[in-house]
């Protein structure tokens, strides 16, 4: 990174523009998949960018060939590791001479963006595309550090704090069609339940097994991706992490995908073109912090991208619709801007 520090530092000395460099910041999961999609997005573009998040599998991944910054691990609602992330955000931000720092959250989102502005950073921050109702706890103690940028996804709760630019379920619409397996049945399936490191989703994968048997095809292969969750006892093969590139290429070869309704894997699975069928975790089960997943299986649902279904509702005829049903991209994206327009 030395020289393209000096090459930028030559290139302002002889007066060309400076290159502007941002710093993304996201912790890993959806926030991370969210920020990666939508960075290309951002206008003004951006000159240089590097990446500071956790270090995962998803991250390794995803981020592979990029400048990324590791930070310990923020769990949810963890306040005393964002304080004690602080520390090293600030060493972080010094060094990089960055102009500009986008954040999507969540934890690491507080401990990156009022150090930046101390700095005199520009700073913005994209609430999750999980928030239909109103911004998250992180967003609204951002929304207060003076001079932050603030944006929804959603334009029913935007306003002048919380200004509309686009959402990243705008780029994708269902359209009806055949089941990917001839005979009708599933020769391919991907149950996958995120990486969330301190909530397992064990009704999931016991809703999954009541159903799954009716739709599998005798030759079926089954990849369950279960991040924390106990698997002991039950009938399947659980790998706690799958590298990114190895799940979205068995995604995009399956024949049906379920997933929690985390951002991330709904995100996977639409690329893909698969409608999955999403099982939102529940707070009262202890499955998560609250209960944001519910919002966004709905309104995936409504938009007809998967089927949403709790765990105990779940049915060999919601699996079978899920499988008739595809995704495509939209003909256009619109561009998201940063700052006022």
């Amino acid at each position: 990174m030395s020289s393209v520090r000096s090459i930028t530092a030559a290139s302002a000395r002889a007066g060309a523009p400076r290159r502007r460099r941002a710093l993304l910041v996201a912790s890993t999961g959806g926030h991370l998949e969210q920020l990666w999609r939508l960075h290309e997005r951002f206008r003004p573009p951006f000159d240089e960018v590097e990446w500071a998040t956790f270090d995962e599998a998803q991250s390794r991944s995803l981020l592979a060939g990029q400048v990324v910054h590791h930070v310990p691990y923020i769990p949810p609602r963890g306040y005393g590791q964002v304080a004690r992330a602080m520390v090293g955000a600030r060493q972080i931000l010094r060094a990089g001479r960055y102009d500009v720092v986008v954040s999507t959250g969540s934890g690491i989102a507080l401990a990156f963006l009022p150090v930046a502005r101390a700095l005199g950073l520009q700073t913005h921050y994209v609430e999750s595309a999980a928030r239909a109702d109103g911004p998250s706890l992180t967003g609204r103690l951002v929304s207060r550090v003076p001079g932050t940028s603030t944006y929804s996804q959603y334009p029913a709760w935007a306003g002048d704090r919380w200004q509309f630019r686009g959402s990243l379920f705008d780029g994708y619409e269902a359209v009806p069609a055949a089941p990917a397996a001839p005979s009708g049945a599933a020769h391919r399936v991907v149950v996958t339940l995120g990486t969330m490191r301190r909530y397992g989703f064990r009704r999931a994968l016991e809703a999954v097994l009541r159903a799954l048997p009716q739709v599998l095809a005798p030759d079926a292969e089954v990849l369950w991706q279960v991040g924390v969750t106990d698997c002991s006892g039950l009938p399947l093969d659980g790998r706690a992490e799958v590298p990114a590139a190895e799940l979205r290429r068995a995604i995009a070869d399956a024949d049906l995908v379920v997933a929690h309704a985390g951002i991330g894997s709904c995100l996977t699975a639409l690329d893909a073109g698969r409608t999955p069928v999403v099982l939102p975790r529940r707070r009262s089960e202890g499955e998560h912090v609250d209960d944001h997943q519910e919002l966004i299986a709905r309104e995936l649902d409504r938009r007809g991208l998967a089927v949403r279904r709790l765990p105990g509702e779940l049915t060999a005829a919601d699996l079978m619709a899920a499988m008739s049903r595809r995704v495509q991209r939209a003909e256009s994206t619109r561009e998201f801007t940063l700052g006022r327009v």
